[in-house]
């Protein structure tokens, strides 16, 4: 038996059979595993050469995260936020951020009824399942502020009552790290928010001729159709959060934000929130690959998507040119593996 193997048996010593049970659940790790295929697979017919990109998108969904797509124009930033929208039979909205966007055009606003004689609540744009906010850095941080409370706690208070929003809930917010002129970069505490971040990067050559050749003449959203429906992706949340993560694996994600907060190299490390968001979605990359539990081979697989956005350098670190996805892949290297306890 090889080492792998081993560390497979020990970080996860027994099977956990009562996690399967579809009445405890009400989803099997084999749907989720087989729902979320079939919903990659969709994505990637509109989303071409970009499968690590929409693996992150169903990860962050799946984990009950929320997604922050960061790069230049044109590259598919919104048309992802979009396809995922489009592959649930759920209710989805999409918000331009602008300058002059209010705080209650995201919330909603209690408005005075004279047939009723009272004031009675209209909702804003974040009661949907997918909330698409684009450009979100071109709003003010007034009205990014509004998002604080509805993406932390699924929910939203105006005029001292709380309103639950929809389940399954996520954040799918597009900026150009650019062009940043008449833009409002996110607080820390709103970037904490976001799960993940992620760049799309250029496509191939060969993938933007297939994009060319297939999305040329109509726009590959029309012959797009639902795969799942809101109830099964509420029940697919609840398995994944399941899975099992073993007591070293837990270490490991501690130990891998608390090195953040220690190296030299960064003067903002990771929050205790980071470390949360890290398991979570270090269970959700496990379901996606058919186990009932997590390797240390899934964190490291999100570790920088999770953790990058969060992380502030040093000047010395700017000036030598190096990113958090450098840092974090050091710390990678140096943080210890759990290793198989015999």
């Amino acid at each position: 038996m090889s080492a792998h193997d081993d560390l497979q048996r020990d970080l996860h010593p027994q099977p956990q059979t009562e996690q399967l049970d579809p009445t405890a659940r009400g989803a099997s790790l084999d749907q989720v595993f087989q729902v979320a295929s079939q919903l990659q697979s969709a994505m990637n017919t509109v989303i071409e050469g970009k499968p690590a990109a929409v693996r992150t998108a169903v990860t962050a969904l799946l984990a009950e995260g929320h997604l922050l797509i960061e790069d230049v124009p044109g590259v598919g930033k919104t048309m992802l936020a979009k396809t995922l929208g489009r592959c649930i039979d759920a209710s989805v909205r999409r918000v331009q951020f602008t300058p002059d966007l209010l705080p209650s055009d995201i919330t909603g606003v209690s408005v005075y009824n004279q047939d009723v004689r009272d004031f009675e609540f209209r909702p804003g744009a974040i009661f949907a399942n997918v909330v698409v906010g684009d450009e979100i850095n071109r709003a003010s941080p007034k009205t990014q502020s509004a998002l604080l409370e509805s993406m932390e706690e699924a929910q939203v208070t105006v005029d001292g009552t709380t309103y639950a929003l929809p389940r399954p809930f996520i954040v799918l917010a597009t900026q150009n790290p650019i062009e940043m002129e008449g833009t409002y970069p996110l607080p820390e505490a709103q970037r904490d928010r976001f799960m993940a971040r992620i760049s799309m990067g250029y496509p191939s050559a060969r993938s933007e001729l297939e994009m060319l050749d297939q999305h040329g003449a109509s726009s590959p959203l029309d012959d797009l159709r639902p795969v799942t429906d809101a109830a099964t992706v509420t029940q697919m949340i609840a398995a994944v959060r399941e899975v099992y993560a073993s007591p070293a694996l837990k270490q490991y994600v501690v130990d891998l934000t608390q090195a953040t907060r220690s190296s030299s190299a960064l003067r903002l490390g990771a929050s205790p929130r980071a470390s949360l968001h890290l398991l979570r979605a270090s269970r959700a990359h496990a379901a996606l690959a058919g186990r009932d539990h997590v390797l240390p081979d899934d964190v490291q697989a999100v570790t920088i998507p999770v953790l990058a956005h969060r992380l502030m350098l040093t000047g010395e670190s700017q000036l030598a040119h190096r990113t958090a996805a450098d840092v974090l892949t050091d710390l990678l290297q140096r943080v210890r593996v759990p290793a198989p306890t015999r």
